[in-house]
């Protein structure tokens, strides 16, 4: 071997971001990629065509992080993509003045890199609950590069 030493800047495992799977084999309730973003399938409904044609699959999906409503047709015999979709449970150490939020991981590190949710909502009952002092549980789902806070639980505690 040379005396050069290599240097790598990639940090991921080489996992894609997306699978194919055959259009037909998609359920109502799964996930699609619809123009770039991952989406949650709320309808599906397949189209017999003509003498020489492919049979077609309408998706009606949301966007899982803007939910925003997307549409798409694919022949049924044809390759989707299909998201990677991880859902992962934190606990709430910190609300900084900025918006961001401190997490605990599972290895008792801290995750600082996520904002409060979009959703009033959930914004609203993550502050109150850590306000209160009560132990609040996010849960932070991950797909194609994109993260985030998508429900909250409290789970008791509190002063």
């Amino acid at each position: 071997m040379s005396d050069e030493e290599h240097h790598f800047e990639s940090s991921d495992a080489g996992a894609s971001k997306t699978y194919p799977q055959q259009a037909g084999n998609i359920r109502k309730g799964g996930h699609i990629v619809i123009k770039g973003r991952p989406c949650k399938v709320v309808e599906v409904s397949t189209s017999k065509t003509g003498k020489h044609g492919h049979a077609k699959c309408h998706f009606v999906a949301i966007d899982i992080f803007t939910a925003k409503k997307l549409e798409d047709i694919v022949p049924s015999s044809h390759n989707c993509d299909v998201p990677h979709v991880n859902r992962v449970d934190y606990q709430l150490i910190d609300i900084s003045e900025d918006g961001f939020v401190s997490l605990l991981t599972d290895s008792g590190g801290t995750k600082d890199d996520l904002k409060l949710p979009t959703d009033d909502s959930l914004a609203a009952l993550m502050k109150s609950g850590f306000e209160e002092g009560k132990d609040v549980v996010v849960s932070v789902m991950s797909s194609m590069g994109e993260e985030q806070i998508c429900a909250v639980k409290e789970v008791g505690g509190g002063k």
